[in-house]
């Protein structure tokens, strides 16, 4: 069903041409939700009309009012009025639509599975987030990555598109060979099975080793009378670290097969953390793999001419034409560099998939490498190169500061995760036990739903490319604008249809009327299929997240104010029940395209 703004704008292209010429009807017609304080749903700007009909504003208002009165929408009875009444106020006119026609929303929404969601295109858009190392364990920043980068790719499926979802792991390089180098020399053989600590975990714990060594090392050489800088190239660890990494390179047995069963313990840490999270990937690359690649791409754009080598050997890109700066590709001992790795990246992703749109969810503080990356590619001659988007978002800021994981300064992602479920579990505790047949199963799985919940929501309501303060007490709260509120909106709504047993599907929409709370949800239900193409064409899973909240508010204030079960008049507890299951319909399918789940009762 189309949007009331749409209808409208058929309708009143018609009214502008008969009135004042058909010069009028090619003039933009701005529509705005009514104030407030004024009678009506929907408001007309009639200032741009007024210079052709040569006319008061509000003399044009009422002259269209008086036509769009006259207009009408079919229904399986025939023809209805679409305008009920008009209210002028200087040049705005203030619609109010016919309940004939929020009922006949109300039923399209009911009758369809799908509501919201655009038709299905055959085009392929490819989604890569998280981009773990294999150093270090998952921490509040991936958090809002993955959330972030499964919640574009549920919008963007909700807008037609066919989605890939993808990550690549950094899973080499010099940090990789820290945390190995360190194991060797401090871990004594330990495994994730003699410490019962996550592979991950335990690795983490060997890279911070290493920094607190290495400084430990700098430290020395400059209280010997070394420059700090001079002192960082020649501590022993670095350099062993920079050897280690050049022996992986050249496939040594011995540092490949520790490198094998270290990413191993990683791989499965991080699977736990990600099904806890619930996100997953149709497609996993390794930068071991594909950064052979990248050289390949590199030394083909040196012979072609499109790089060049310094004295040294590296080989760089020079982009000075083109705004930019100059790019290391290949240092000069042959290894290669992140951007080498993505280039690889980029013409596998392509080689297994027809891709439309690439998108990259990474940080903000990653947008140069992006432009240079874009250009890369093209420079190569590869067609998608100019395609590549970026979605650059901001970081997630603690009340002490930024997080650092070489120094273990990091919110981890497990333990946050744990925290938020235990958090949500003594909160509602209270109300949860209270319910008829609780089980421990089912009340275990309440707190993990809520305090999931409000983790994910806390972090997906802010505009997606701003930094976030992040804050877990006021995400938990069950008042307010949190993830828990809405759940529990949804929870409510459940409980109200459990004890009702209505068939709601049989609403009878003659003779109806409608409150001013009742046509405020429906006319924010009629808005939701375009919320949801807003937040695709924006990637912002926070157009989403608000809107739910708002609507959610809305139906708190609805039931505050009118009984629905004990309601008499047998059609409005009817009409009642059935706007109530749409806001939960519409609710439920909101928080999906969050990742968020939704307790049937809590």
């Amino acid at each position: 069903m189309n949007r009331i703004e749409d209808i409208l704008t058929v309708n009143l292209n018609q009214v502008v041409s008969n009135l004042y010429g058909n010069e009028a009807a090619q003039l933009p017609f701005q529509w705005q939700k009514t104030r407030p304080e004024f009678e009506g749903q929907i408001t007309l700007v009639v200032f741009p009309f007024v210079k052709l009909a040569r006319k008061k504003p509000q003399d044009v208002a009422n002259e269209i009012g008086t036509a769009l009165l006259q207009t009408t929408f079919p229904t399986d009875n025939g023809n209805t009025p679409l305008v009920e009444k008009y209210n002028a106020v200087q040049g705005f006119l203030n619609l109010s639509i016919s309940p004939a026609y929020w009922l006949t929303v109300l039923q399209n929404i009911l009758s369809n599975p799908y509501y919201g969601e655009q038709p299905k295109r055959n085009e392929l858009m490819m989604v890569e987030y998280s981009s773990p190392n294999t150093n270090k364990p998952l921490h509040l920043g991936h958090m809002r990555n993955n959330l972030l980068g499964w919640s574009i790719a549920r919008i963007q499926e909700a807008n037609g598109w066919q989605v890939v979802k993808t990550n690549i792991v950094n899973d080499r390089g010099i940090h990789i060979c820290k945390s190995m180098l360190a194991w060797l020399k401090y871990g004594n053989g330990e495994t994730p099975q003699s410490t019962g600590k996550k592979g991950d975990h335990l690795i983490g714990d060997y890279y911070v080793r290493f920094d607190k060594e290495y400084r430990a090392q700098v430290k020395q050489l400059v209280e010997q009378g070394m420059d700090e800088e001079q002192a960082k190239k020649e501590a022993p660890l670095m350099k062993e670290a920079q050897e280690m990494l050049r022996q992986w390179e050249q496939g040594d047995d011995k540092v490949r097969s520790l490198w094998k069963q270290m990413n191993e313990w990683v791989y499965e840490g991080f699977d736990e953390t990600y099904k806890q999270m619930g996100v997953c990937f149709d497609k996993i690359y390794y930068e071991s793999n594909t950064y052979l690649e990248g050289k390949k791409e590199v030394e083909r754009g040196l012979k072609e001419g499109l790089f060049y080598r310094r004295d040294d050997g590296s080989v760089w890109a020079d982009l000075t034409k083109d705004g930019l700066d100059e790019k290391l590709l290949l240092r000069s001992d042959g290894t290669s560099v992140y951007m080498t790795q993505d280039i690889g990246t980029a013409k596998l992703r392509y080689q297994d998939y027809p891709i439309k749109r690439m998108v990259y969810v990474v940080g903000n503080e990653q947008e140069y490498h992006f432009k240079v990356l874009s250009l890369l590619l093209d420079k190569l001659g590869f067609p998608f190169g100019k395609e590549l988007v970026h979605f650059s978002y901001g970081m997630v800021e603690l009340p002490n500061g930024k997080m650092k994981s070489r120094e273990g300064t990091v919110v981890d992602a497990d333990e946050l995760m744990q925290q938020m479920i235990q958090d949500a579990r003594e909160m509602s505790n209270d109300k949860v036990n209270t319910l008829p047949d609780i089980t421990p199963q089912e009340a275990e799985q309440i707190a993990r739903k809520v305090g999931l919940g409000a983790l994910k929501y806390f972090i997906l309501k802010v505009d997606p490319r701003k930094n976030m303060l992040f804050n877990p007490e006021e995400s938990i709260d069950f008042n307010g604008n949190t993830g828990p509120f809405i759940q529990y909106t949804y929870a409510r709504i459940q409980s109200v249809l459990r004890k009702a047993q209505d068939n709601v599907q049989s609403l009878k929409i003659e003779h109806l009327t409608l409150n001013d709370k009742e046509q405020t949800l429906l006319q924010q239900l009629n808005a939701y299929p375009e919320i949801v193409k807003q937040a695709g064409q924006d990637f912002s899973p926070a157009v989403i997240a608000n809107y739910a909240y708002s609507l959610a508010s809305d139906f708190n204030s609805f039931y505050h104010d009118y009984s629905i079960l004990n309601e008499s008049d047998t059609d409005t507890r009817t009409l009642r029940l059935a706007l109530s299951h749409a806001v939960a319909q519409v609710l439920q399918h909101a928080l999906f395209l969050l990742g968020i789940e939704v307790p049937q009762r809590m």
